[in-house]
Order: structure tokens, then sequence, then C-alpha cells
């Protein structure tokens, strides 16, 4: 069954596994992207995060994915002006809508030719239908142990989160009243 755009719904769509939904982006670091002393700037970096997730979350469904929650962010290695910053996404865990994709950041010294990793992060994005509501995303095909271990530990942050945004609306009820 497909809907108004050709796209199949979840409970026709065949499971798919981490492999074919991974992605990798590279760009060199440029004098715009860092501040006076040559630092490529977090944001510069989270944006790059944020797209890397985005591309690799509509890979896995073919639908219009949003950020939802951006769990954690490791920057571990400084980027400079010249580096060559590879980002890798990955899916994690997959839900009813939500996505949450893994995110390595690599700096390359193109000159050195040394690679360090820069850093990481947890992405959640969530599906979108035409009229930009929450839609079922295919289910994630766990063929390895590392895909039954990511999926296990992202089911665990997804249950973290669920909780966490519980408690958040009921603080905010009580606090408008």
């Amino acid at each position: 069954m497909t809907n108004s755009r050709g796209a199949r719904n979840r409970n026709d769509a065949e499971e798919r596994s981490p492999r074919e939904s991974e992605s990798t982006i590279a760009r060199a670091m440029l004098p715009p992207d860092a501040n006076p002393a040559g630092n490529v700037f977090g944001g510069t970096i989270l944006k790059m995060i944020d797209e890397i997730a985005g591309i690799v979350a509509t890979k896995h469904c073919r639908r219009n994915c949003v950020t939802a929650n951006i769990e954690h962010i490791d920057f571990i290695y400084p980027v400079h002006i010249g580096d060559l910053l590879e980002l890798k996404g990955r899916l994690n865990f997959v839900g009813k809508s939500s996505m949450e994709v893994g995110v390595e950041v690599f700096a390359e010294n193109l000159e050195e030719g040394d690679i360090n990793f820069a850093g990481r992060a947890t992405v959640t994005m969530v599906a979108l239908d035409e009229s930009a509501r929450p839609i079922q995303v295919p289910r994630l095909k766990l063929q390895t142990e590392e895909d039954k271990n990511m999926f296990k530990a992202g089911l665990t942050r997804y249950n973290e989160r669920v909780k966490r945004l519980k408690m958040l609306k009921r603080t905010k009820k009580r606090g408008s009243n």
C-alpha cells in the first residue's frame, strides 16, 4: 500500500538494516567556520551533525525528518581551519516514528595526513507525513551483535527520553496553573 506520494506505509515496508542508511559527509573547514584563533566553532560541527543525522533518517524511511533531540555531544579533539571534517552517521534504534542516529566526527589534517576522532553525538529524528505529523517508519533489521547491542542501548535512551518528556509536561502543567 502506498500513500499519495507513492511512498510505502510501514505495514508493508520491509525492515531495513542500519547499513542501508549509513552515510558520510565531509567538508574542509574554512576561515568562516572558525574563531580568530583558527578553532572551528562547535555550532559549525553541530550543524553538520544535524545534517548527517537527517540524511541517515531520511534514507531509512524515505520521508521528511526533523530533529527532535540531541541527546549528547562530546567534543573530544579540536578541529582547525584547513582540517577535513568527516562525519559518519548510523541508525542505532528505531521506534514508532522516531529514529536514533549515532554520529562520529573525524578531523583530518590534510597536510600531515593525521586523522583524529574529534567527537560523537546521538540525535533523535522524527519522520513526518505530508501534514507534518509523526508517521511510522520501517523497523530496524538487526543482523549483527553490534546491531543488537546498539539497539538495546538506544532503547534504554529512548525510554529515558520518554520518561523525561512526560516529567517536563507534568511540570509545565503545574507551572501554568
